[in-house]
């Protein structure tokens, strides 16, 4: 470094770099400055859609595991109905009225016999409003006739990642 130094004192300069270290100037030029910024902008922007791919990916899996956790519900309480462990309603086929009797529970020999702890937020509407489908109703219908809950989906118009439509999963 000395012998540089020494150099640049005599005006060999070898470096524009070292020139400026040695005569006292600091800093970075404007086209180092650009060039900084300019590769910044392009990993940024690399970034971006692998984040955004990334968060519709948690959401997805947020909603399946959503759907899967009031479907089982769903099953336990029919499961239940078919045992006679509570009275039901007739024309109800053994399925809960809606999803809110699945949260409060049913009584069964004076205990109450609960199926979800809660109505989970759709990911992809924010709201806890969910299609459903009774027994009754027709499988592509978007109308809920009011019977029973036989089935429930998502109202989000979105697709999913593979490609089919976030109502049909």
């Amino acid at each position: 470094m000395f012998r540089q130094v020494n150099q640049i004192r005599q005006g060999r300069r070898d470096s524009g770099h070292l020139w400026r270290y040695a005569s006292g100037q600091r800093g970075v030029t404007l086209l180092e400055l650009i060039v900084a910024i300019t590769i910044l902008l392009i990993l940024m922007g690399a970034a971006v859609p692998v984040v955004r791919l990334t968060v519709k990916r948690q959401k997805e899996t947020e909603l399946r595991r959503d759907l899967w956790e009031m479907r089982s519900a769903i099953d336990r309480y029919k499961d239940a109905a078919d045992r006679n462990a509570f009275q039901i309603k007739v024309d109800s086929d053994g399925y809960p009225p809606d999803l809110d009797t699945l949260v409060k529970g049913v009584d069964v020999q004076g205990k109450k016999l609960r199926f979800l702890r809660r109505i989970p937020i759709d990911p992809m509407t924010g709201n806890n409003e969910w299609g459903l489908r009774s027994t009754r109703d027709d499988p592509t219908a978007e109308s809920w006739g009011g019977q029973n809950v036989f089935d429930v989906y998502s109202k989000a118009d979105g697709t999913g990642l593979n490609g089919t439509k976030y109502k049909d999963w």
